[in-house]
């Protein structure tokens, strides 16, 4: 593999009913220090139906590209088709690093498409660095939680993972920011669409989501 062929920063930018989640906010801030790191920049990737006017939004977080594919197709979240788009642009643009949030979404689609795209993806990351060599050094409990492994994908590319949410810190959003948003043509194989959403029921919640809270006792 050259390596020399995948840069840049990668952030698959997580939107639920036409709302970006935290997690990606988070993501594309510790993307801007990774990608600063590197010398490279940082694309957001976004997937849905109608939602490309959320990409200036993915700008002012600090995306310096933004990849859109909207169609109807990616209204919804369903493995296959969000595994294709994703692995469509993987091969196309070649990033050098794709970080995707460890919400219920994120571990769905993480293992898939690192499978496809035959590389690494190290899972529920609480650190992200730089090496020296200008590897990505992805940070994560083992053996229960007894110790912080870190771990490097040095043979392939792109190098992937999964981050929890709420580890890393959000930036301030510039909405005076300039970026480039480009528009993605999905190619699917509908063949391939073994599942189908019949039916979506919202439950109801009075509790508040302690992944979005700033201190916990």
């Amino acid at each position: 593999m050259d390596k020399t062929m995948y840069k840049d920063v990668y952030v698959f930018v997580e939107q639920r009913e036409g709302v970006i989640q935290n997690v990606s906010r988070e993501l594309l801030s510790k993307a801007v220090e990774l990608a600063s790191a590197l010398g490279e920049k940082v694309c957001a990737v976004l997937l849905g139906q109608d939602i490309e006017s959320l990409a200036p939004e993915c700008v002012a977080w600090g995306a310096d590209r933004v990849l859109v594919a909207d169609a109807p197709e990616l209204k919804d979240y369903m493995t296959e088709p969000y595994t294709q788009v994703l692995d469509q642009i993987a091969r196309e643009y070649k990033p050098g690093i794709l970080l995707i949030g460890a919400t219920t979404i994120g571990r769905d689609l993480g293992p898939r498409l690192s499978a496809r795209l035959a590389t690494g993806l190290t899972a529920d990351c609480t650190g992200l660095d730089i090496s020296d060599e200008g590897n990505l050094m992805m940070t994560r409990p083992a053996f229960g939680g007894n110790l912080m492994a870190t771990i490097v994908c040095k043979e392939h590319r792109p190098q992937m993972s999964t981050v929890r949410p709420g580890v890393m810190r959000v930036g301030a959003p510039d909405a005076t920011r300039k970026g480039e948003i480009v528009k993605v043509e999905p190619r699917f194989d509908a063949s391939k669409f073994k599942v189908k959403l019949v039916e979506k029921v919202a439950q109801q919640r009075n509790m508040v989501d302690i992944t979005e809270a700033n201190i916990l006792v």
